[in-house]
């Protein structure tokens, strides 16, 4: 049997070939034949777990919601001392100290992963600003929400905070930081379906003990971690229950 894997489309295009080769070495350590499919987009993802296409998930958590109750889902790993945190920036010359003192009106950048921008909008209510008195300019990737505040075209833009601490220093000297969430509880994670459950332990075994293998440390090097730590049932429900209150 053939099984599905997908990670979540806000990836860094650093990560790209890691998730390919990870895909590889899971297949050689697990003997299952797993198709790396990557979706363009979190609508055309959200379809095909939707339809029951996918088998394993390197998830965001707005998605948890969906994955856990909806489709039986069951987290397995994340990476360790790593958590979801968002940054607010605007352009250097801009003359604003304060989210507070953003004005309605203001074009703001940000992709389309949904954690980002919620907890993005939620950072901008100190300014009384909501989705009803900003324009919002969707992109494709973080490095052109920077392109979009660089070339004048949006005052304010939404990161997540490791995709913009990856930015070029050529192109963080240009911007600045207004704000840095500091949630740390919201976390990205690896999580299995129905079809797999049944070797959930052997997979998160697997997983646990990578980092002590040297080709395996290789991998997680590639994705910019350092190794892979537990997620229990516990700390999911609670993740889900903060993002769920969050969207309220």
């Amino acid at each position: 049997m053939s099984y599905q894997f997908t990670v979540s489309p806000d990836f860094t295009p650093a990560q790209l070939s890691g998730w390919y080769i990870f895909n590889t070495w899971l297949q050689n350590q697990t003997d299952n034949a797993i198709h790396l499919e990557m979706y363009n987009d979190f609508h055309s993802q959200r379809k095909a777990i939707e339809e029951d296409r996918v088998d394993l998930i390197y998830a965001n958590p707005f998605d948890a919601t969906m994955l856990v109750r909806d489709k039986g889902f069951r987290p397995l790993v994340k990476p360790a001392a790593m958590s979801d945190e968002v940054i607010i920036a605007v352009s250097a010359t801009n003359l604003v100290e304060d989210v507070e003192y953003l004005e309605a009106g203001i074009k703001l950048a940000v992709t389309d992963a949904p954690d980002v921008q919620m907890m993005g909008m939620i950072m901008l209510e100190s300014g009384d600003l909501d989705s009803s008195n900003v324009e919002l300019i969707t992109c494709d990737a973080n490095i052109l929400v920077a392109k979009q505040i660089l070339r004048e075209e949006a005052e304010v833009g939404i990161f997540l905070a490791s995709a913009y601490d990856e930015l070029s220093s050529m192109i963080k000297d240009e911007l600045r930081i207004l704000v840095r969430s500091q949630i740390s509880v919201i976390h990205h994670s690896l999580m299995i379906g129905p079809n797999l459950l049944d070797q959930r332990e052997k997979i998160h075994d697997i997983l646990l003990n990578m980092s002590h293998d040297e080709k395996g440390q290789g991998v997680l090097e590639s994705l910019g971690f350092q190794q892979w730590e537990t997620v229990s049932e516990d700390e999911m429900e609670f993740m889900i229950d903060l993002m769920d209150t969050l969207m309220m």
